[in-house]
């Protein structure tokens, strides 16, 4: 079995070739041109980006044909699952299903992972693994739902301009935030996949504060994962680490870097956190 996602599951170029997961490319439109955000460092993006302002870029998902394209060099290998950023959030889902129904062979399960960023990694990392441990299909989506389930991605912004300009801004108030500077507390809602905001601060020291509150609320003492993900913005990343160690359970630290395609919507000063409980992932591992 072949795992297939995309670019914004964040993984590490260690855990694709570790795990043989494929991505399928998403896409970044400068003026000058069409760049694939996978060939793009995040300080790379971050400086093209800033070079631009005030215009930003915009963001394409694949074509049908791309997806079908992968997925013929990969019947070989048997059954194909491919998992995707939220259907709320981008239409690269459906793009992947009509490219699974361009082949003869009947073998590609699309999955809507209903998030993006470090909780689609999560599902990603999850299946890979189960797929290496001989799991099969219908046991490796059983557990995907579980996942989705317990999985939190919640995270602040420094500016609401490009989530707003990008046309993302959902259930977020943007006229707000840049009229009083408010920095919101966004997350992802799992029932539609799409943003929806859970508080608001004056500051991000305050912003980080919420997030750690509602990490808290969630899971209590249960063992976790947390992955701390950020644009550009190291020094955010470094506080919310300490502030979530202090405040919760964490079998699992890390500190990543969201990718190019993400940070168009969302600018260089996001930062936030993906947070699992580690009973879903370390029988795994």
């Amino acid at each position: 079995m072949k795992i297939v996602t995309d670019c914004a599951a964040d993984l590490t170029a260690e855990e694709r070739e570790a795990l043989g997961i494929i991505e399928a490319p998403l896409f970044i439109q400068f003026p000058e041109g069409e760049v694939n955000s996978a060939d793009l460092t995040p300080d790379e993006f971050y400086d093209r980006l800033a070079a631009m302002y005030p215009q930003i870029p915009s963001t394409a998902q694949p074509s049908s044909g791309i997806f079908a394209n992968l997925y013929q060099k990969l019947t070989e290998a048997g059954q194909i699952l491919s998992i995707h950023v939220s259907s709320g959030l981008s239409g690269t889902i459906n793009s992947a299903r009509m490219g699974a129904e361009q082949l003869k062979e009947k073998v590609v399960h699309v999955v809507d992972s209903f998030t993006l960023s470090g909780g689609q990694r999560f599902q990603v990392l999850a299946a890979a693994l189960a797929a290496r441990a001989g799991w099969t299909k219908d046991a490796i989506l059983e557990r995907l739902a579980q996942i989705r389930q317990k999985t939190e991605v919640v995270y602040t912004l420094e500016t609401l301009e490009y989530l707003a300009r990008g046309g993302r801004i959902g259930r977020v108030q943007a006229l707000l935030g840049s009229v009083l500077k408010i920095k919101p507390v966004i997350h992802v809602d799992k029932a539609d996949g799409k943003y929806s905001t859970l508080g608001k601060s004056r500051t991000i020291p305050g912003a980080l504060e919420t997030i750690t509150e509602h990490l808290h609320q969630i899971y209590a003492e249960n063992a976790l994962w947390v992955s701390v993900m950020h644009g550009r913005y190291e020094d955010g990343a470094s506080k919310l680490a300490d502030s979530l160690r202090a405040r919760l359970n964490i079998d699992k630290l890390e500190i990543l870097r969201i990718s190019p395609v993400l940070g168009v919507h969302t600018g260089p000063g996001i930062v936030g956190a993906a947070v699992v409980p580690m009973e879903l992932m370390q029988d795994l591992m």
